[in-house]
């Protein structure tokens, strides 16, 4: 588990004295730790899955990627550094990428899978799509692939 993964590299990372690690997989057991603390309900006091680990991760770089490019507007090359830096530490942990093709291939081929026909079964194209490609693509550019191949 994602989990394990992350406390072990933190104690080598604390033993390693590598500063970057350690403050950013502290970050990441932050915020896993909240998402828990969201998702708890009364019935259930499991924690987040693997796979919404990694949505969340893939949404931390997402987030360090807009404040990159804010530091860099705003002269502070050293900060845009620092978000870098967090981003290589994050994406550690980020199965590999699928390239602009290969999303297109995935949902081409989910479309098929599901039978979709119109913009209208754009919904659970998705959902399939999470379920399936979690942490491997970005779901903002797979909508809008979904959203060409059923419109057109």
């Amino acid at each position: 588990m994602l989990r394990e993964k992350f406390t072990a590299d933190l104690k080598t990372a604390m033993l390693g004295r590598d500063e970057m690690g350690v403050h950013t997989l502290r970050l990441i057991n932050a915020a896993v730790k909240q998402k828990d603390i969201d998702s708890r309900t009364a019935e259930s006091r499991e924690g987040i899955s693997d796979a919404q680990i990694l949505s969340l991760l893939q949404t931390m770089v997402k987030q360090r990627q807009e404040s990159i490019s804010m530091y860099e507007k705003g002269g502070r090359k050293d900060l845009a550094d620092k978000e870098a830096a967090e981003i290589k530490v994050i994406e550690r942990y980020l199965p590999q990428q699928l390239s602009e093709a290969e999303v297109a291939e995935a949902v081409a081929a989910t479309i098929a899978a599901i039978g979709a026909a119109s913009i209208k079964d754009m919904g659970k194209v998705m959902a399939a799509l999470k379920e399936k490609y979690s942490g491997q693509m970005d779901f903002a550019k797979a909508g809008t692939v979904v959203k060409e191949k059923l419109s057109g």
